[in-house]
């Protein structure tokens, strides 16, 4: 894939961990496209370098070797200053557990990440608002995470990942901890916000059922890629 359309370009990413001293290859060699609106999915056994995958592309960690370039910048130049804020600017985050803030409104939750913005805190308030009436939750918004259920945590969390209107969003396992019938919510908004508003979506799981939402899917297996799309997710090995 090419062009203008491509928002991910990942080349030749090399990534090793230090284990008793000695280095231990995660990631060998990945190549990878993704372009603008694409919902693309890393299945793979555990260990098989999925989420070291994500957190590279999210600017989390850091490769040995190799490049990746998000909406033309090249993350591996920028400082680490530079790249937390490219961070803030360009990537939201999902992950399996919803990490709100117990002490915070729903609302209050979503908007943290504009927090780091210049924008006054009326304008705050009102794309808090909308990020959740996306999700579903605008009758939610005065409840505390204990006052709402996981899927509505989750719900939370996604409104919190979109109100900065992130370049990517990435999530890793979303429905790992939810019942079936939140998990399809949640499943439901994500798809929509690829096929209604264009969010370039990367995710990583082990639930066939999630995958198949997907436009695309990728296999990793010891820190492969296979570039070829993956057509049935309930092939994919379970741990």
């Amino acid at each position: 894939m090419s062009g203008e359309s491509t928002i991910v370009k990942v080349r030749d990413l090399k990534k090793s961990y230090q284990r008793g001293g000695l280095p231990v290859p995660v990631l060998h060699g990945i190549s990878l496209d993704i372009k603008e609106g694409d919902f693309l999915v890393l299945m793979g056994p555990s260990g098989s370098g999925k989420t070291t995958l994500l957190n590279i592309i999210a600017g989390i960690d850091r490769a040995d070797s190799g490049t990746v370039t998000v909406g033309g910048i090249e993350i591996g130049d920028l400082t680490e200053a530079e790249l937390a804020f490219w961070r803030a600017n360009h990537v939201g985050f999902v992950f399996q557990f919803y990490n709100l803030i117990q002490v915070l409104t729903a609302i209050e939750n979503v908007e943290l990440p504009l927090h780091l913005t210049s924008l006054p805190g009326s304008v705050q308030r009102q794309h808090a608002l909308l990020a959740l009436n996306l999700v579903n939750l605008g009758h939610r918004i005065h409840h505390y995470p204990s006052q709402l259920s996981g899927g509505e945590q989750q719900r939370v969390a996604i409104a919190r990942a979109i109100v900065t209107d992130p370049t990517i969003l990435v999530a890793d396992e979303p429905t790992g901890d939810l019942d079936r019938t939140s998990a399809e919510e949640i499943l439901d908004i994500m798809q929509g916000l690829t096929q209604e508003m264009g969010k370039t979506i990367i995710m990583v799981t082990h639930d066939p059922r999630a995958a198949r939402r997907a436009k695309i899917i990728k296999h990793l297996d010891k820190g492969f890629l296979n570039n070829a799309d993956l057509q049935d997710p309930d092939k994919e090995c379970l741990p």
